[in-house]
């Protein structure tokens, strides 16, 4: 405990340090914090960074969740380059369900304008466009406003993110990058940063199955897929069953913020994120493996209209009727399975 008080005593004061080359000093890492402006109207006010005297707090995107807001200084900031990071393959599904997840908070603000998905051909034949469908369900977002390029190199991805970048008619740009390609570096990263400030638009670069390296971004989310608990129901969790998506979200960079780590849950209703616990688990991975399990004494099913409680556990399910019970002519007459068309037919792979 006490090597890691010092450890992080030690990033603190380097930070700090970091901060007046660089011509600012954070709120977060400097005492006292700055006047308002105006004296009569309490407003809380932020450096972010050179050039800058301050930012009012609508220049950052909430994420909806107190202890991360207040870890980046009020979320992810609205006018700036920030990555979003994957480090393995199997992470492409949550880092793009993370975009998507930001993407709505983003339409909620902004209505009436598009989001647009850049990324090469490469990266959408590994992992897919999402789903029209699911985007409506799942994130609130009409498929009409979401809008895809996709470029066959990723020297025309990076010209089109740029010349994206400083569109006021865009809610946000999306560039999803696969791996660590030498086009992308810092002066690359640097135009889009420029770029977006210029324009008062997020950009999110996604990077997926990549290893760290220096860019202009401001905060570098790492993000993983987490567990997913029971779903709730009104008799408690509900064994076997998969509930809200969840991710596993890391600062591993902020100009404003200390490292840190949090389990958010996405409510695909409120279109909101929500922390999970930290005593909830998923399923049996807690110590006592099966005990851990929830149990569902009885059967979970809607009420009726006019029932007082869960409906009686119904009788047994048999696949072929009851030993002494007559078989009908229709029934009999029937072909066995392996005479069934169908079952003659190759089966679909997968």
């Amino acid at each position: 405990m006490a090597m890691t008080a010092v450890a992080r005593e030690t990033v603190f004061a380097l930070r700090r340090q970091i901060a007046k080359i660089e011509g600012t000093l954070p709120e977060r890492l400097a005492a006292p914090a700055a006047a308002p402006f105006d004296a009569d109207v309490n407003t809380d006010l932020t450096i972010v960074r050179r050039g800058i005297a301050a930012a009012l707090p609508d220049a950052f995107l909430p994420v909806g969740v107190e202890r991360l807001d207040a870890a980046l200084s009020g979320g992810l900031p609205k006018a700036a380059l920030s990555e979003i990071h994957g480090t393995q393959t199997r992470d492409a599904g949550a880092v793009a369900g993370f975009a998507l997840s930001l993407t709505s908070l983003i339409l909620k603000q902004t209505p009436g304008l598009p989001v647009l998905w850049i990324g090469t051909s490469e990266i959408f034949r590994e992992a897919g466009f999402p789903y029209a469908r699911g985007l409506h369900a799942s994130f609130g977002i009409e498929p009409e406003q979401l809008l895809f390029s996709e470029a066959p190199r990723l020297v025309e991805a990076l010209w089109v993110a740029e010349e994206a970048a400083r569109m006021t008619a865009l809610a946000a740009v999306i560039l999803e990058i696969r791996g660590n390609p030498q086009r992308l570096d810092l002066t690359a990263t640097r135009r889009l940063h420029a770029r977006a400030q210029a324009a008062g638009r997020p950009v999110f670069l996604l990077r997926q199955a990549a290893e760290p390296e220096p860019t202009a971004a401001p905060v570098r989310l790492i993000v993983t897929s987490a567990p997913a608990v029971p779903r709730d129901t009104i008799a408690g969790p509900l064994a076997g069953s998969i509930g809200r998506p969840a991710f596993t979200l890391t600062i591993g960079k902020s100009r404003t913020a200390l490292p840190g780590q949090f389990t958010l849950e996405w409510n695909p209703d409120e279109c909101a994120f929500d922390e999970r616990a930290g005593d909830e688990r998923a399923g049996d991975e807690g110590a006592g493996g099966e005990r851990n399990r929830p149990k569902n004494p009885v059967p979970v099913v809607s009420l009726s209209g006019g029932g007082k409680g869960p409906a009686p556990a119904s009788g047994a399910v048999l696949a072929f009727p009851a030993v002494g019970s007559p078989i009908s002519p229709a029934a009999r007459d029937q072909p066995s399975r392996p005479q069934r068309t169908a079952h003659l037919g190759p089966r679909r792979a997968g």
